[in-house]
């Protein structure tokens, strides 16, 4: 019987592996049984998942040698580092049957076969579950084209070193800003900002810190959102330009006739699940020449910055991607849509109240995983009781200093339904209808996701 399989994929020159899983979760994939060297193939995965909606994630690794890019996401978030393909979806989307599929690109110096093998991660029933995919061989065909001396079995591959190319600007991230210089017209500095992204694609921030005595104001923003409040301009980026370097502009606007300001900031950009940060470098530099030789030799010539994680984040904080989500150009968070209250309170009660309201509802770490319902956040301090007492909130309101942003929060529970529970109870209730549920570890915000795999409690709507 095992015979006539094998002899069966020989003759199709597909390998198609099926797994059932409970009778619930069904997983096929379907990949090339060989491929030659140079060329591509593609690995296709249906997932039969039933009305599973739960977090979840599809992951294979490859061998060095083999590139992938997505082809069908399946609503998913793909992502190709370190040799692992993973598909990521928060939520799984409605259809019983979801497909994925990406192409494998195949280095040219390869020969040999190997093992492609996966499993399909999610959460049902309180409890998180894993279906693994048994392994399919795939052999590679050498090149005819490539010397035979130049071959290398797979399980050997290591990329062969480049020379640097002189048209080619280096991979690494980089934020350059000119020096400020007056404007043509009226009083005030123009900020020109030179960023080479990279490989970086999505979610991204430049923070500049303003000093007293000026505003910011947009000039090019290449599809960023800009906001300026409490002296920090913020460029944000659902999806950063296609451009692997461009310029962004700002101008410095004087309100007290201050002189030539000096200026700091960081470039914020996601990197294996983790936020990064770089310094932006001044350089006395032209960016108002925006060809691409003139860029290419400014990025080529400056020092490589160095690249530190974010303060406070870890792999699976979000900050970055909520805060660059949920950005709108000068529009403060706040509570509910009916008898809607800016988080502000005056100067004179800002004096009064700001020490006191962040020492005496300050929000105290907790050990292991919990949950609490955020209600309302906001950059300036206010009166917390005075300000929620008109929402007759049943429970302590309690604040975090979170990247820049005041916090606000109720309630701890153990379980994540407990929290839905409250977070609906709070919509009933009171006019905030933005409430929802925020996860902790120790103290430190995680995603509610990883939360519910930490402690294997199960999804609810």
């Amino acid at each position: 019987m095992l015979y006539k399989f094998l002899l069966l994929i020989n003759l199709l020159g597909v390998l198609s592996v099926n797994l059932l899983v409970n009778g619930d979760v069904e997983v096929e994939m379907s990949a090339p049984r060989q491929v030659e060297a140079g060329q591509s193939m593609t690995v296709r995965v249906t997932l039969n998942k039933s009305d599973l909606r739960s977090f979840a994630r599809f992951q294979q690794q490859l061998p060095g040698g083999l590139e992938a890019e997505v082809v069908e996401d399946g609503r998913a978030e793909f992502k190709f580092e370190d040799q692992s393909v993973k598909f990521i979806w928060l939520k799984l989307p409605p259809e019983e049957e979801v497909t994925v599929s990406y192409k494998v690109k195949v280095n040219e110096r390869l020969k040999g076969s190997f093992e492609l093998a996966g499993s399909f991660s999610y959460i049902e029933n309180n409890e998180r579950k894993s279906v693994e995919v048994p392994s399919a061989p795939i052999a590679i065909n050498p090149s005819p084209s490539m010397d035979e001396e130049m071959l290398v079995d797979v399980g050997d591959f290591k990329p062969m070193a480049k020379a640097p190319s002189e048209r080619q600007p280096k991979r690494r991230v980089q934020c350059i800003r000119q020096k400020p210089y007056p404007l043509e017209e009226g009083p005030g500095y123009m900020v020109n900002l030179l960023v080479h992204k990279g490989n970086k694609e999505k979610f991204a921030k430049i923070q500049e810190d303003i000093p007293e005595g000026y505003k910011a104001v947009q000039e090019e923003a290449r599809g960023a959102i800009f906001t300026f409040k409490d002296q920090t301009a913020k460029f944000l980026w659902m999806n950063l330009p296609a451009d692997k370097f461009f310029v962004i502009s700002y101008r410095l606007i004087p309100t007290n006739g201050q002189e030539e300001p000096g200026l700091e900031g960081q470039f914020s950009f996601i990197e294996n699940d983790n936020t990064r940060n770089i310094d932006i470098v001044q350089q006395d530099v032209n960016l108002d020449n925006t060809s691409q030789d003139h860029l290419l030799s400014i990025i080529e010539s400056s020092q490589a910055p160095q690249i530190t994680n974010r303060q406070g984040l870890d792999a699976s904080d979000d900050e970055l991607k909520q805060e660059t989500a949920q950005a709108q150009p000068q529009a403060p968070s706040k509570p509910g849509k009916k008898g809607k209250v800016r988080i502000e309170i005056s100067r004179e009660a800002k004096r009064i109240l700001e020490e006191n309201a962040r020492l005496t509802h300050q929000l105290e770490p907790q050990s292991g995983v919990y949950y609490r319902v955020q209600i309302a956040a906001g950059h300036r301090p206010i009166n917390v009781e005075q300000y929620f007492d008109q929402y007759n909130i049943d429970k302590e309101v309690r604040t975090e200093l979170h990247d820049g942003w005041r916090k606000y929060s109720v309630g701890s529970f153990p379980v994540y339904k407990e929290a839905r529970d409250y977070r609906v109870h709070i919509w009933n209730t009171t006019t905030i209808d933005d409430a929802f549920v925020a996860a902790y570890n120790d103290g430190s915000r995680i995603t509610v996701q990883e939360a519910l795999m930490i402690t294997n409690h199960k999804w609810y709507e």
